[in-house]
Formats: C-alpha cells, structure tokens, sequence
C-alpha cells in the first residue's frame, strides 16, 4: 500500500514552488521595469498574434518567442541579484557575468524579432 505521506510532501513542494513562483512574479512585475514592458508585449501579442498567425501553431510559435524574452530577463535578473549580492565594488568577473546575461535577452529579443517578422511578411503577401 503506497505511503500517503509520500503523496503529501510532494504536494507540498509544488504549493511551496508555486508560491515561490508566485513570490518571483510579483517582485519582477514591481522593480523590474523591463519584465513589466514584457509582460505589456505578451498582452499586446496575444491579439496581434490571433490576427497574423494561420494557424494554432504559428499562434503558439509568435506567443513562445515573446514568453522566451520573458524568461531570460528572470533568469538575468536572477544573476543581476547573486551578483550584487555577492558585492557592491566592482568586479570584472561579475561585469561579464551581467554583461552575458544582458547579451543572452538581447539575442532572445532578436529571435523573437525575426520570428514577428517573417510572420508578419507571411500575413502581408497571403
């Protein structure tokens, strides 16, 4: 007979990850104006991305791209975070390690830009 407090911690820790998740979302939405103008693109995409899109999966496809920019940015300011936590002086290790992770949301934004455009350019010759 399996163990219900097995099937208890694990629903425990996905409450506790959830509402860390939650915890996450609402810091980024309040300090991090770049997450609060990406979330403003998500808004915005979902209807510009029904009107362009033929289909479900070019749907998905335009919403994923701009959902990609999101999660680089957390994932930015999570090493944002460690790196000034770990000091206020700087430091030309952790220089590079801001600079990547800004590159890797800049590169993420150009995927998605390419992405837009060639749906769009689809949209416009039928």
């Amino acid at each position: 007979m399996p163990n219900p407090s097995v099937g208890h911690f694990f629903l425990q820790r996905l409450i506790n990850a959830f509402n860390n998740s939650v915890a996450a979302f609402s810091h980024l939405f309040r300090h991090e104006t770049a997450f609060k103008q990406e979330c403003l693109l998500l808004l915005v995409a979902i209807p510009a991305a029904g009107l362009i899109s033929s289909d479900v999966v070019g749907f998905i496809l335009l919403l994923s791209v701009i959902v990609l920019i999101m999660l680089v940015e957390v994932l930015n300011t999570a090493i944002e975070a460690v790196c000034d936590a770990l000091t206020t002086e700087f430091d030309a290790n952790i220089k590079i390690a801001k600079d990547c992770g800004s590159l890797a949301v800049l590169i993420a934004c150009c995927i998605a830009l390419v992405v837009w455009m060639l749906a769009l350019v689809n949209w416009l010759t039928g």
